[in-house]
């Protein structure tokens, strides 16, 4: 009798622990905070496949799972989150930028890497560094550093909100504006508020997305403000067909929607492991004390302030 032989067949351990792992993702056994624990797990380990673009994929499917988020959402109380939090988005991005250029200069650090961290924390961690790095003619050194801190505190934050929000008994709306405004990248942001419930994950999505329309103007201003090209914009099209899932729910209404919604819920899952597995020691030493410190100092001030605010309003 012939044996099976992993090695004669090509079939490697990081592939069958990458692939075991991410099928398990799609699972309800499997939360946030686990799938991204469970990634970065296998990345420390070098376990994650050499092969695989993770980058690209959880680009991809993100988009993918944010648009099937969309059937899920309520357009009256979409236009109401959104109008009813104005003024906390924008003053919140104009605050970290204006913050996250005066710490930069105190702390010494290169004026590019330093906007690039302001603009993650400011509007929509990854994507928005993604936007604004060619406006600004930024190097790759420089993206990979900002990209690494924003990374890091994504992941402290998907441990750390649900628990806090908990703590001082929020409730599910305040929780989906605040880690909404708090939260640097839209994934991390949907894991901590699917965490905490699919109303605070409403909330959070929609306040999420309508902050991370200013990617455009913002990106603007960084193309005039360090003399780069207006032309090289990366517009994060995936907003556009959230609208149209969100219009479609609302003028053909179906039960079938729901369904849509649990799968890209669970598809964001999947989207958090790819993420952690992307996350390695050497990615989180390549950037250094300074810019963390900066990335950490921007966080603190936003998520307090923003909390604060939250709080004052519900009195």
């Amino acid at each position: 009798m012939n044996q099976f032989n992993p090695i004669k067949h090509n079939v490697s351990l990081p592939w069958v622990m990458f692939l075991l792992l991410a099928s398990l993702c799609l699972t309800p056994l499997i939360s946030s905070p686990i799938a991204l624990v469970l990634g970065f797990s296998l990345a420390s380990l070098n376990l994650v496949p050499a092969k695989v673009n993770l980058t690209l994929i959880t680009k991809k499917l993100l988009a993918v799972s944010i648009v099937g988020l969309g059937f899920g959402i309520n357009v009256t109380e979409a236009i109401s989150a959104s109008l009813g939090n104005l003024g906390l988005i924008v003053g919140s991005i104009f605050f970290t930028l204006g913050l996250s250029f005066y710490l930069t200069k105190a702390l010494n650090l290169d004026r590019k890497t330093g906007h690039l961290i302001g603009a993650g924390t400011a509007i929509c961690g990854g994507s928005a560094i993604a936007a604004v790095a060619p406006a600004i003619n930024a190097k790759g050194e420089q993206i990979a550093v900002a990209l690494a801190c924003v990374f890091m505190l994504n992941s402290v934050a998907l441990f750390i909100f649900p628990a806090i929000g908990h703590s001082l008994s929020l409730s599910q709306y305040e929780f989906g504006v605040w880690s909404a405004i708090a939260i640097h990248d839209t994934s991390s942001v949907v894991g901590a508020a699917a965490a905490f419930g699919d109303e605070a994950l409403k909330t959070a999505t929609t306040i999420k997305l309508a902050r991370a329309l200013w990617i455009i103007p913002i990106a603007l201003f960084s193309a005039l403000l360090f003399g780069g090209s207006k032309s090289k914009l990366n517009v994060p099209y995936f907003i556009v067909f959230y609208c149209v899932a969100i219009a479609i729910a609302h003028y053909f209404p179906s039960e079938h929607y729901q369904i849509l919604f649990l799968i890209s819920k669970q598809l964001l899952i999947l989207c958090l492991f790819f993420i952690g597995a992307s996350i390695t020691l050497k990615k989180m030493q390549t950037a250094g004390p300074k810019p963390l410190l900066l990335g950490v100092l921007l966080w603190l001030a936003i998520g307090s302030l923003s909390l604060g605010y939250i709080l004052l309003m519900r009195n």
